[in-house]
C-alpha cells in the first residue's frame, strides 16, 4: 500500500526503571533492573512472589482533566503515557483537536485489579454496597477512551486491542496504516497493563514464574516476572513533522501480523518466522538490513528456544544481536511490545544496544548475541521488534532512522 510516510516524534514511557523517555533511555543504558518484591496485592502462600511494579509514579502530575479516582491503575498508565508522548512530541492538546486522530491501546488484563475489587466488595457487602465509580472503572475501552477524554480530543477513533502481549505491536500497526492512508493525521498508540493477581498467579500455575530475575536466553533461566507499566508512541506523516520542524525519534517502516493458532500457551516456530518475514516484507527490507531484533524474550525454556529458532530461520546462522527488555522490566504485558517499540527508537536515535541483564551463559539451543549485561554503543539503522501471544497472535514492527543512512546495513 502506498501512502504517506509515518515517523515518530512522541515517545511516553512508564516502567519501572524509569518514568518518561529520558529515565526510560537512562535506565536502558545502565542496565536497570525493576525487579522487587511484589507489593500491589497479597501474595502469601505464593513460594516467590517478584515483580517488576511501576515506583514514584503520581497520576496527578499527568492527569489533569480527568478525576484520577475515576480510572483505574492501567488506564492512569495509558493516560500519562500519552501526555508523556505529546509533550515529547512538542505538542498540545490543542493543536491536535482540530486534526482527525487515532488513538490506540494495546492490554492483556484491562482493568483486572478493579473487577478483583469490585467482585471483593461485592461478597463483602453485597450488590448494594457497589459504586457507580467502581463498576466504571471496569471496561477495558477506558484505557483508550480516557487518552482521548483526558486530552480533550474529539475527532478521534478510540480502540483498545486485546491481542495479549503483542497487543503493544498490534496498536501500532493499526495506527501505522491509519496515518499512512491518510484516515488520521496523527495516531497515539501503544499499551498498558498493571500487574494484577489474576495474571501473576495464571502464570504460577503455569510454572514458569522466575523465583528471582528473568534470564532471556540464559542457560538457567527458570521462567518470567508478571511486570506493568504503559508505552504510547505519537505518530505523524513524515510531511506534518518536517513541516513544523519536529524531531523525529525514528521512522515506522512497517509491520506483519498472524495467528497460527497452534497452541493456548506453546509458540510456534514457523508462525514466528512468518511474521517477521511478513514485516520485512512490508517495510521493503532484507533481512540483511536489520541491526537489532528487540525479542519478545520471556525468558521461559520454550519461548527463548522457539523465537531463536524462528529468528536463525529468518536471518541464517549470522543473526543479527538480539536482546530481551524483559530482563530488566519483567512482562508487561500488553505495554511489553510498545514499551520494547520505544526502546528500539532510543537505540535508532541515541546509538546504543540496551542489554539483557542477568545473563551468566548463554543457552547454545538459543545461540544469540543478547548483549550480556552491559549497552554496548552502536550505529542502529533498523530495529525489528517482536511480541508474541497467547494463540499464536504474533506482532512484529520495523522501525528505521530518519533520514536513512547511505548504504545502511548491519551495524558493526
Amino acid at each position: 500500500m502506498t501512502g504517506h510516510r509515518v515517523v515518530l516524534t512522541g515517545l511516553g514511557a512508564l516502567s519501572s526503571i524509569g518514568l518518561g523517555a529520558t529515565e526510560f533511555a537512562a535506565g536502558l543504558r545502565a542496565g536497570r533492573s525493576g525487579a522487587r518484591d511484589i507489593t500491589a496485592f497479597d501474595t502469601t502462600g505464593f513460594e516467590h512472589s517478584r515483580g517488576c511494579e511501576v515506583r514514584g509514579f503520581e497520576p496527578g502530575d499527568w492527569i489533569r482533566n480527568l478525576p484520577v479516582e475515576s480510572l483505574g491503575r492501567a488506564s492512569r498508565f495509558a493516560v500519562a503515557a500519552a501526555r508523556m508522548a505529546l509533550e515529547d512530541a512538542g505538542l498540545t492538546p490543542e493543536l491536535l483537536r482540530s486534526r482527525r486522530g487515532m488513538v490506540a491501546v494495546g492490554t492483556t488484563d484491562g482493568e483486572s485489579n478493579e473487577l478483583d475489587e469490585l467482585a471483593a466488595a461485592g461478597i463483602a457487602g453485597g450488590p448494594e454496597s457497589l459504586t457507580p465509580q467502581q463498576v466504571r472503572r471496569v471496561p477495558p475501552s477506558r484505557l483508550s477512551t480516557a487518552i482521548a477524554r483526558e486530552l480533550e480530543l474529539g475527532d478521534v477513533e478510540a480502540t483498545t486491542i486485546a491481542t495479549a502481549c503483542s497487543a503493544g505491536n498490534y496498536a501500532l500497526g493499526y495506527g501505522f496504516d491509519a496515518v499512512k492512508a491518510g484516515e488520521a493525521e496523527f495516531a497515539l498508540c501503544g499499551g498498558a497493563d498493571a500487574i494484577c493477581r489474576k495474571t501473576f498467579a495464571g502464570f504460577y500455575r503455569l510454572g514458569t514464574i522466575a523465583p528471582d530475575n528473568c534470564r532471556p536466553f540464559d542457560i538457567g533461566r527458570k521462567g518470567i516476572l508478571t511486570g506493568e507499566g504503559a508505552g504510547v508512541l505519537l505518530l505523524e506523516t513524515l510531511d506534518s513533522a518536517l513541516a513544523r520542524g519536529a524531531r523525529i525519534h525514528a521512522e515506522v517502516l512497517g509491520y506483519g501480523l498472524n495467528c497460527d493458532a497452534y497452541h493456548q500457551v506453546a509458540p510456534n516456530q514457523d508462525g514466528v518466522a512468518q511474521c517477521m518475514r511478513l514485516a520485512l516484507e512490508d517495510a521493503g527490507l532484507d533481512p540483511a538490513q536489520v541491526d537489532l531484533v528487540s525479542a519478545h524474550g520471556t525468558g521461559t525454556k520454550a519461548n527463548d528456544v522457539t523465537e531463536c529458532g524462528a529468528i536463525h530461520d529468518v536471518f541464517g546462522a549470522d543473526a543479527p544481536r538480539t536482546v530481551s527488555l524483559k530482563s530488566m522490566l519483567g512482562h508487561t504485558m500488553g505495554a511489553a511490545s510498545a514499551l520494547a517499540a520505544i526502546a528500539g527508537a532510543l537505540a535508532i536515535r541515541e546509538g546504543f544496544v540496551f542489554p539483557t541483564i542477568n545473563h551468566v551463559e548463554t543457552d547454545p539451543e538459543c545461540a544469540v548475541d543478547c548483549v550480556p549485561n552491559h549497552a554496548v554503543d552502536a550505529e542502529i539503522d533498523v530495529v525489528q521488534n517482536n511480541g508474541m501471544a497467547f494463540g499464536g497472535n504474533n506482532a512484529s514492527v520495523v522501525l528505521g532512522r530518519y533520514p536513512a543512512l547511505a548504504g545502511s546495513g548491519r551495524a558493526a
